[in-house]
């Protein structure tokens, strides 16, 4: 049996499990890591058809979509939230949790 790719192994979990890329891009946001998001944006784009798919539902550039999920892409927040609700998904603000302890 051949190896699959990790991205493909996790855009395939993406396709299947949604609720599983919202936590995963939720954790990402939370802690701050853009490398981070910009691998998980690849692997959900992969799930979704691919960069021209996710563009042409988006109503993004090709370039710009292909330049945005690039390694070094730093997407816009208008980009981000095109290209999450092509895929099902948005931004989100939550409140902080804090444990807050009388002294």
């Amino acid at each position: 049996m051949r190896d699959r790719l990790h991205d493909d192994a996790m855009a395939d979990l993406f396709l299947r499990e949604p609720s599983v890329a919202a936590e995963l891009l939720d954790e990402i946001l939370e802690d701050g890591y853009q490398a981070e998001l910009m691998t998980a944006l690849r692997q959900l784009t992969k799930a979704f058809g691919g960069v021209t798919a996710v563009a042409e539902r988006a109503n993004l550039n090709k370039t710009q979509a292909y330049r945005t999920l690039s390694a070094d892409g730093n997407p816009t927040v208008a980009s981000l939230r095109c290209i999450l609700k092509a895929m099902g998904l948005r931004i989100a603000i939550k409140p902080i949790q804090t444990h807050n302890h009388a002294v």
